[in-house]
């Protein structure tokens, strides 16, 4: 049997990613000799340069409030005077494609997530993003021509389909995938020990259906 894949399912603009994050770190140590872990960008919102509706923007600064109510995230709600927002998330998908093939999505994806909820700035932008990019070690002005590539755009395309065939409900999702199977496993946003036994409770199971 090959090594179990558990597909990490996001977006890099989705704020149950950000609130998410501290208990995938821990689930992620936990199961790095288990299975094979994989991101998949599951891409929240198409490309737009229309402002975000004020209904969609009161309803995203309730949702901040209620992930840091349940969670203790920690949000800048200045983000909401200070930009303007859009409903695209695309385009912080693509740059993550981009950092992936310097071995960079970890910090890329981190870097996005802390502009957009610690400092105020809007990754729908692509000079926010490429000011970002410049920050993990990535050369500015050829990741502004990638950002706008046709190759960059297909495999964002790409990846986005192949994600949504998966079993998911919603970002994050996880997906332990085995040889025969995909299974969605349930998240747990306080405690990373319920998706990590559901986990290994499936895999001792495959292990034991096969002797």
């Amino acid at each position: 049997m090959k090594k179990p894949v558990l597909y990490y399912v996001y977006d890099p603009m989705c704020s149950w990613c950000w609130g998410y994050r501290p208990t995938w770190q821990t689930l992620q140590e936990k199961l790095k000799t288990r299975v094979e872990i994989q991101y998949r960008l599951g891409g929240l919102a198409p490309d737009s340069d229309a402002p975000m509706p004020d209904e969609m923007q009161t309803f995203l600064q309730q949702t901040w409030h209620k992930i840091s109510q349940q969670l203790g995230t920690e949000f800048n709600f200045d983000f909401w005077s200070r930009c303007r927002p859009r409903r695209s998330t695309y385009p912080a998908c693509r740059a993550v494609i981009i950092a992936r093939e310097y071995d960079k999505e970890q910090a890329m994806y981190l870097a996005i997530q802390q502009a957009y909820y610690l400092q105020a700035k809007n990754p729908s932008e692509l000079d926010t993003l490429a000011d970002i990019a410049a920050t993990i070690g990535l050369d500015k002005a050829q990741f502004k021509e990638q950002l706008t590539s046709h190759d960059i755009e297909q495999k964002l395309t790409d990846e986005i389909a192949a994600a949504r065939k998966l079993p998911i409900q919603g970002f994050p999702s996880l997906v332990l995938a085995t040889d025969d199977e995909q299974v969605p496993i349930a998240l747990d946003y306080h405690h990373w020990q319920t998706s990590y036994d559901s986990i290994i409770s499936h895999l001792q199971n495959k292990t034991s259906a096969l002797l």
